[in-house]
């Protein structure tokens, strides 16, 4: 007489002690994370996030302007800890007339850990020729690293920012931990000067209806945000002026030792801050845990981060 489900499980559960019951064979690890891309519509616009990688972030080592004691706190009262697994990020919009990259990811420049964007941009749907137009932030490697994989792209970023970074002179003053970023500032633009598809601005403004540069001086001297605004939303792409959310949000006045200038980027950073919480803008942010996008609220005198709410509804225009 066979047994039902019910008593062959019961009988499991008995001689448990004496003999293992049947099992399964283990299924494999599969060690890899579901393609970095997540999408959400402004308006007319569709904005795809996508992730490059992640790395560790040497807190310890480069935060300034704050205790390393001060900053572990920061992260343990986040749940964080050393070694901290930072996001680069990238955002591509489209339009509906064109599709515009902003920024690239750290290409081969950050070793396995990233050059990700690219793959996960096929995996979006989406080509490296289809690209019309990049606009980085800045010319860091991380942002401009992996620009070259673009074939049909205008690159574009501020003229200060470009003077900076393509002007031997500058590497020869700048501080030993950024001389390398000079190679790879000239390495990834080199393709579209050759090509006549590298064009900077010279003022900062309207780049293309409904994208405006804004200034952002302090973590590169022409570091630039990017305010996208479709059907009267809007979303600041701010690039790096936050690097760790859970130190700087609490405490504005924390840099890093990449920055060009710390008060100049203290007082960038400040006024975004004080901005995207007044304006409740969606902020897209490079280093933020992808994929980066959320607001910022001012709560009991502190900075605070609030994620998108995820959401696998179909994308569709309001």
């Amino acid at each position: 007489m066979k047994l039902t489900l019910k008593y062959f499980l019961l009988a499991c559960v008995l001689a448990a002690p004496l003999a293992p019951c049947i099992t399964y064979a283990a299924a494999p690890r599969s060690q890899h994370q579901a393609p970095g891309y997540y999408r959400i519509m402004l308006g007319d616009f569709e904005v795809t996030a996508l992730s490059d990688g992640t790395h560790p972030f040497p807190v310890d080592t480069v935060m300034t302007n704050i205790t390393p004691q001060q900053a572990i706190k920061e992260l343990a009262d986040a749940d964080l800890a050393l070694p901290l697994q930072g996001s680069i990020n990238a955002f591509l919009i489209n339009t509906g007339s064109k599709l515009i990259l902003v920024d690239t990811g750290a290409g081969a420049l950050y070793g396995d850990c990233c050059g990700k964007l690219v793959a996960h941009l096929r995996a979006a749907g989406y080509q490296p020729e289809q690209v019309d137009e990049i606009y980085l932030t800045h010319l860091h490697k991380d942002h401009a690293g992996g620009a070259p994989a673009f074939p049909n792209a205008v690159l574009r970023l501020s003229q200060a920012e470009a003077d900076y970074w393509l002007t031997a002179d500058n590497k020869a003053r700048a501080p030993a931990l950024l001389a390398t970023f000079f190679d790879a500032a000239q390495a990834a633009v080199a393709p579209y000067q050759a090509a006549g598809r590298f064009q900077p601005f010279r003022a900062f403004g309207p780049l293309e209806a409904g994208i405006e540069a804004l200034p952002a001086p302090g973590h590169t001297p022409g570091h630039a945000s990017y305010l996208i605004q479709s059907r009267g939303q809007q979303l600041l792409i701010w690039g790096d002026i936050v690097h760790v959310a859970p130190i700087q949000l609490p405490h504005p006045a924390a840099t890093v030792k990449y920055d060009s200038s710390e008060a100049n980027a203290q007082a960038t950073r400040a006024m975004l801050l004080q901005k995207a919480a007044e304006k409740h803008w969606i902020v897209a942010a490079a280093h933020i845990a992808f994929p980066g996008l959320g607001h910022i609220r001012r709560h009991q005198g502190e900075y605070q981060w609030l994620p998108l709410n995820y959401d696998e509804s179909p994308i569709t225009q309001p």
